[in-house]
């Protein structure tokens, strides 16, 4: 299997990492296809990994795949300390309303959609992309969950709640039939446009062009009604990747293309319950090619890396890899790793 590794982005990437946005969908708002806006999102990272945290806040780590033989830059990740910190984060909540007659005999829910910005506070999975070629084996699963590990090592730098928006439907075309039946009547821009928006400038602009009142579905187009909760084609793997971590699709959805927003308690979620911390055994070991995969990382904050690596490992033995993968993690024998299963 080829050498990936799960590391902080640093601003060497920036060229690298403009690619990949170029490359993602459309919903993924925290990878804008802009330079400036990408260099920000880095200086802000590397400051997020090197400052001194004793609760989440305004902290926002990115997470790069590189190829550890090219360099190359394969895939991206995020996640935000603290999603309400620095500006109220929106989304629409299900609500079920009971409208009654009790003279006619009637009694029937209705299904709406409420503006909020309940989800405040908890830390937010966001950013992931991984190249075409790539995302349906393993090195999607380590892009992913590197963050959870990381999250399990460095616990107090987060929220005790994990949220994640999903990208929502859209057609080959690119357009979103929420948005078109909803959002665009009030910003008067296509669905592109407004997450480019998005990408751009904070949400305050939602609590000023959104309706206050809860939207009834009833009343938007059937196709829009259809594609609530839906994730778009593109973002199947990462969201099966999450709901295998024990996340799930509760009350929200996104505002511009009502994309499941997951959730989970983070002492819950899989990579960090199911976790083990061994020291490590360097050997001259060949590879072991049909052994079971696990993710692994090193516990650092700007040396932080993670990869995966093939082994028999039993509980309560240290972990036995070879020199190469060691460098790879940047440790040494008798250093400590964190490991969860494939």
């Amino acid at each position: 299997m080829s050498q990936w590794i799960v590391r902080p982005a640093r601003l060497a990437d920036l060229e690298g990492l403009h690619r990949l946005a170029q490359q993602s969908l459309v919903g993924v708002t925290s990878l804008p296809d802009d330079q400036r806006r990408l260099e920000q999102r880095l200086h802000l990272s590397e400051g997020s990994f090197t400052s001194d945290v004793d609760y989440p806040g305004e902290e926002d780590y990115l997470f790069v795949l590189e190829d550890g033989a090219s360099g190359q830059l394969l895939g991206c990740a995020g996640v935000q300390a603290n999603c309400g910190f620095s500006q109220p984060f929106y989304s629409f909540r299900h609500d079920v309303f009971v409208h009654a007659s009790p003279s006619l005999g009637i009694k029937h829910k209705v299904h709406a959609l409420s503006l909020c910005h309940d989800l405040g506070g908890n830390s937010l999975l966001k950013g992931f992309h991984v190249t075409s070629a790539l995302r349906e084996g393993p090195a999607s699963h380590l892009m992913s969950r590197a963050r959870l590990l990381f999250i399990a090592a460095h616990r107090r730098r987060f929220s005790s709640r994990l949220v994640a928006e999903m990208v929502g439907h859209a057609d080959e075309e690119g357009q979103s039939p929420f948005w078109d039946a909803l959002g665009q009547h009030f910003f008067g821009m296509p669905y592109a446009q407004a997450e480019a928006l998005d990408a751009s400038t904070n949400r305050t602009y939602f609590a000023e062009l959104l309706p206050h009142y809860p939207i009834y579905v009833s009343l938007l187009s059937e196709q829009a009604q259809g594609v609530i909760g839906q994730v778009h084609a593109g973002a199947t793997r990462p969201y099966d990747i999450l709901l295998g971590e024990g996340f799930e699709s509760e009350r929200y959805v996104d505002v511009y293309d009502a994309g499941p927003t997951l959730e989970a308690n983070t002492a819950q979620v899989r990579s960090v319950s199911d976790s083990h911390i061994v020291p490590l055994r360097i050997t001259n070991q060949i590879s072991m090619p049909t052994a079971p995969g696990w993710l692994v990382s090193n516990q650092r904050l700007a040396g932080y890396r993670a990869v995966i690596i093939r082994s028999n490992w039993l509980v309560g033995r240290p972990l036995a890899i070879s020199a190469v993968e060691a460098a790879a993690l940047q440790l040494n024998e008798g250093d400590h790793v964190r490991l969860a299963r494939l």
